[in-house]
């Protein structure tokens, strides 16, 4: 990974030559503040490059907003593709900083983002304003006013809707803060959007509780489109999900309800059709729909320190491979445990009826929301089959979801979450890591004991049991020696091909 910004600060060297190049590979990995106009801006701004002397780099677009800089209405350095610090670090800001991005403040403030990480909220500003340049509440502020700049410019929501969806308390906080972010008001934020782009928005009010939005979510190239959609469509459970010419279609729960979305992975770019119950839900789902497809990898990164490992002259990897991350963890678990031992799509029928008979029906192409970790602790014995151990596994792990014994957010630590999951009859080590590694976007965990990974590590020459010079990549590495087992399987027909590769292929070794 490009590593501009670190813990202890920024390298002002490194950052002025990525804005020097106008390398977009740095874009949300930090902003460039400029003081003579007091505007901040993504390193690939196309504007002319400040002097030296006239610049100062910060981590965050929180900090910039706290410094008393607005952003550049140009190069728009909101909408970049997020930081992948948030991932690859787990320390106590970048786990606050995807708690943030959850919704959390907006739900329950300060008091309920420091409970989740099991701090105090003294200590966790401090820590944050030391670390990013600002505290909880300034990096919620600066979310909010990313969000309201989307709806506002690729939307015709009146502008009330807009600032209750964002997350914004009254109509004067959300006014007052896009003036004070981007020095217009969104009424001028939303026309000067219309003359750039054309009045390209269709006709009517725009998206109301039951309407669709459509968003553009980019992330950074290169994409290995093959991949992604592979995964999806061999997981996809009828009723829940679906893959169909391309598109990504499934109903998931969130923090207000529930929404349908539907996924296009287009060069650039994920097309995100989004029908929400309640809009406050927008920023969140969109973070947990980032978070699925990883988009806020820095694949070019990841792809050269690879490759540096691949030694002795080895089959070249596939460049911009993905690590899927999940929508819930409490339904990653349990699909997991089900999975275990079994192929994908025997999988996919037992959590199929699992979906059918349990869980939420909801208005929308996909008929049923995933049950809840409650229903399936009360009721999942009289649903599923197999295996009586596996069943008894699956149910005492829901009972722990349930009454809130297991907890399974993106703000706690790889250690914690593996160490409670090894602590359920029935998990093993594979459920463990592949449950951690989904959840948390971590980059470093090999899944070792998986039979399809030690397939494709004998094909690519590589030695399980060294491996150190991948790290901290190895999560990466495990789905390159995936596809390769699945391609090879696949043979003569290679990946990407869904409709073969979902032909009862394993979704890997289990415990």
């Amino acid at each position: 990974m490009v590593d501009c910004v670190s813990a202890n600060g920024l390298d002002f060297e490194r950052c002025y030559r990525a804005v020097a190049t106008r390398d977009a590979r740095f874009d949300g990995q930090f902003v460039t503040a400029v003081r003579t106009t007091g505007i901040y801006c993504r390193p690939s701004c196309p504007a002319i490059t400040p002097k030296r002397s006239n610049v100062t780099f910060l981590p965050t677009a929180a900090a910039a907003q706290q410094s008393g800089f607005r952003a550049c209405r140009r190069c728009l350095p909101d909408a970049a593709p997020g930081s992948p610090l948030w991932n690859t670090r787990a320390d106590l800001a970048a786990r606050a900083m995807r708690l943030i991005a959850d919704g959390v403040i907006e739900r329950g403030g300060v008091p309920a983002l420091a409970d989740s990480l099991g701090y105090s909220q003294r200590q966790l500003t401090r820590v944050l304003s030391a670390e990013l340049g600002a505290g909880p509440l300034a990096l919620a502020r600066a979310h909010r006013a990313h969000t309201a700049r989307l709806l506002i410019q690729t939307t015709r929501m009146p502008m009330s809707d807009i600032a209750f969806a964002a997350g914004f308390a009254s109509i004067r906080q959300f006014n007052d803060t896009v003036r004070e972010v981007f020095a217009v008001s969104p009424t001028t934020l939303r026309e000067e959007s219309r003359r750039l782009r054309g009045d390209a928005i269709p006709n009517g009010n725009g998206p109301t509780v039951n309407g669709l939005l459509t968003l553009r979510l980019p992330y950074r190239e290169p994409m290995d489109r093959s991949w992604l959609e592979w995964f999806l469509s061999a997981h996809a459970v009828p009723g829940l999900e679906q893959w169909e010419d391309g598109t990504y279609t499934r109903a998931l729960r969130t923090p207000h309800g529930y929404a349908s979305i539907r996924l296009q992975v287009l060069p650039g770019h994920v097309r995100a059709g989004l029908t929400l119950h309640d809009m406050r839900d927008l920023a969140p789902t969109v973070a947990r729909l980032r978070h699925l497809l990883d988009l806020d990898a820095d694949p070019v990164g990841i792809d050269e320190s690879l490759d540096a490992g691949n030694r002795r002259g080895r089959m070249p990897f596939s460049p911009g491979i993905r690590v899927p991350g999940c929508l819930d963890g409490s339904e990653l678990l349990l699909r997991t445990m089900i999975g275990q031992q079994i192929s994908v799509s025997a999988a996919t029928t037992h959590t199929a009826r699992l979906v059918e008979t349990l869980g939420d029906p909801i208005p929308g192409p996909m008929p049923y929301l995933f049950p809840t970790a409650e229903t399936v602790a009360e009721r999942g014995a009289d649903v599923l089959t197999g295996p009586l151990r596996r069943t008894a596994s699956i149910i005492n792990a829901a009972r722990a979801l349930a009454s809130g014994d297991l907890v399974l957010h993106a703000g706690r630590t790889a250690a914690d979450i593996r160490r409670d999951l090894l602590a359920l009859d029935g998990v093993g080590p594979w459920t463990a890591d592949y449950v951690t590694m989904r959840l948390l976007a971590d980059p470093d965990i090999l899944l070792h004991t998986d039979l399809v990974v030690r397939r494709g590590a004998a094909l690519f020459g590589i030695d399980l049991s060294d491996t150190g010079r991948w790290a901290p990549w190895r999560s990466y590495l495990s789905m390159h020696m995936w596809k390769r087992a699945l391609a090879e399987r696949a043979a003569p027909a290679r990946l990407p091909s869904p409709p073969m590769m979902n032909r009862g292929m394993p979704l890997a070794a289990r415990r």
